[in-house]
């Protein structure tokens, strides 16, 4: 027989990793504060909470259920002692458990100061043109079809078009649980191969996007930023928006000098807005940035580990001459080229952390 004591110890250990005595009393902090008066009085900072109370339940429903299955696979066990034809159930029953421990064991990986956080991530079309302009409206379209699937919400922060197709930027906020530790590996260049739809010749073209990805910070997380450093421009939104929006200076630029991060917003029609959310970006930058440091004094001991932050090209997507996505950092590939552009990316992101883990202990 299939001993169940292994998955009882882990259950254990696992309770102890995820610390569920202090998740589960936070939960219940929370729901307490939720049904206090005045808590929806603040909008925003009462997403952030309920967005919060999501990635506590998000680790907390899977540790329930392999707990509970590892205390019916101990009395199942027992049952198959005294009578043999409970074995195949005991297979079966040790095989789910396996698999509930195996995803417990991928969100212990989300353990960084921001991954429960929402996720900021900013488009831009690089080198290749039109077909560039298109390549990062694709991916636009494939970050937020991931969202969907996941039951996430999108949220539109900026976005440029260009004046023959795609886009030259975009910014989205997703939000869902552990949303920024699962999408924070996406920063980097993204690299196309196709047969140009934009070419009269049909010629092969290769188009490059760049992603970044920020965590959504609440306010109440401290960031310093020296007011004087930032130069605020504000200029006409282009695209759709109606007449107000065109006619009138409502669009923000915010530029941090000391390390040359811009932002903008003109998604509103009203400036204020378009400040609020060009401050919001910004402090999402910089946070990053600080994450940034502390994963570089990590990775110092590490002299041979490759490059993974902005401005790398992490995946390759192909169309032509046959139809894959390839991670330049773990080796994984998908043979769907329009599954993957459709969301399914998931198991992109859910490697990479793997790998991550495995170069911090090489």
């Amino acid at each position: 027989m299939i001993g169940p004591n292994r998955f009882r110890s882990a259950s254990c250990i696992c309770e102890t990793v995820f610390d569920y005595a202090g998740k589960l009393a936070e939960v219940g902090r929370i729901e307490e504060l939720m049904g206090s008066p005045g808590f929806w009085d603040k909008q925003e900072k009462a997403q952030q909470t309920v967005a919060q109370l999501k990635s506590l339940k998000a680790v907390l429903k899977p540790l329930d259920e392999a707990v509970r299955a590892a205390d019916d696979l101990t009395a199942l066990s027992e049952m198959a002692d005294e009578d043999p034809s409970f074995a195949e159930e005991v297979v079966k029953e040790v095989s789910r458990l396996e698999r509930l421990v195996e995803d417990l064991e991928l969100k212990s990986l989300l353990n960084g100061p921001h991954d429960s956080a929402g996720a900021i991530i900013s488009i831009y079309a690089r080198d290749g043109g039109t077909d560039a302009n298109d390549w990062a409206e694709m991916l636009l379209r494939m970050y937020s079809q991931w969202a969907a699937k996941n039951d996430y919400s999108v949220e539109l922060l900026d976005r440029q078009d260009d004046e023959v197709a795609g886009i030259q930027s975009a910014s989205v906020a997703i939000r869902g649980p552990m949303a920024y530790g699962y999408l924070k590996g996406e920063t980097g260049i993204h690299r196309l191969v196709r047969i140009s739809p934009y070419n009269a010749e049909g010629k092969r073209q290769t188009s490059f996007a760049a992603v970044d990805v920020s965590p959504e910070i609440s306010d109440d997380f401290e960031i310093e930023i020296n007011e004087a450093d930032v130069r605020e421009d504000t200029f006409r939104a282009s695209g759709a928006g109606g007449q107000h929006v065109n006619k009138t200076s409502s669009a923000i630029r915010l530029t941090h000098e000391p390390t040359g991060i811009v932002v903008q917003c003109q998604n509103e029609r009203s400036q204020h807005k378009n400040r609020s959310t060009a401050w919001k970006m910004l402090r999402a930058r910089m946070a990053r940035i600080e994450e940034e440091k502390r994963e570089a004094e990590e990775a110092e001991k590490y002299k041979s580990k490759p490059r993974t932050g902005f401005g790398s090209q992490i995946r390759n997507y192909f169309l032509h001459p046959d139809q894959r996505v390839k991670d330049s950092r773990t080796g994984v590939s998908a043979t769907n080229f329009h599954h993957v552009m459709d969301g399914d990316i998931q198991e992109f992101l859910d490697v990479y952390l793997r790998w991550r883990v495995s170069q911090d202990q090489n």
